[in-house]
């Protein structure tokens, strides 16, 4: 297992490091809109929905991370707060650019569930490196920043990200960063993560 997510962590690294040097001329969506309705949200999965089929998500450049990330709910002073739960197994998009578009998210996350893979939300990614100002999408201001969630992406990646549970409901709302519905048991690379450290704002 260890092999293997080092194998990812390195390609990751590079192609994160590619898609910040591309991006630095871009900045993130400054509108402020309201929470979003029902109609927005379904618009969204209705974007979205082609990619319940992973085979589909992987030849339109979203890439697998391998771990099934999950969080024990611990606190640390100066980290994220992350509920207990899982996040799932994120497939990445390195090629995304620009303001955050609620109908082309960064990632992808899937939750390993008898043998297979069943979408179950989005995110979305700005490198802190071209953040003027913590982004928002649909009203949501994302979390962070904070540092890369290693060893799945590298530790110096600096970011804020935003999560929508779109195709599965979760108890701690729409946009909760850990669903406790989602599980990686079982899943032969399950990731119990840390929580991720907060770093200084622009």
């Amino acid at each position: 297992m260890k092999t293997m997510l080092h194998a990812c962590h390195a390609a990751i690294a590079l192609a994160i490091c590619l898609a910040m040097a591309s991006a630095q001329a871009e900045e993130p969506s400054k509108t402020q809109a309201e929470e979003p309705t029902k109609a927005q949200l379904d618009a969204m999965r209705q974007a979205l929905s082609k990619y319940q089929d992973p085979y589909v998500a992987i030849r339109d450049a979203y890439l697998s991370t391998v771990g099934c990330v999950h969080y024990s709910g611990e606190k640390i002073d100066g980290h994220m707060d992350y509920p207990k739960g899982g996040m799932g197994i994120h497939f990445v998009n390195l090629t995304v650019s620009g303001p955050p578009d609620p109908m082309r998210p960064n990632v992808l996350i899937y939750e390993p569930v008898g043998g297979k893979l069943q979408l179950v939300a989005a995110e979305w990614l700005v490198p802190l490196a071209v953040a003027k100002e913590r982004p928002t999408l649909l009203g949501q201001a994302f979390q962070g920043p904070m540092e890369g969630h290693e060893p799945l992406i590298p530790k110096d990646f600096a970011h804020y990200d935003l999560h929508a549970w779109l195709f599965k409901e979760n108890p701690l709302g729409v946009f909760s960063p850990t669903n406790p519905d989602v599980s990686c048991e079982g899943y032969e690379f399950a990731l119990l993560e840390a929580p991720t450290k907060l770093v200084p704002e622009p």
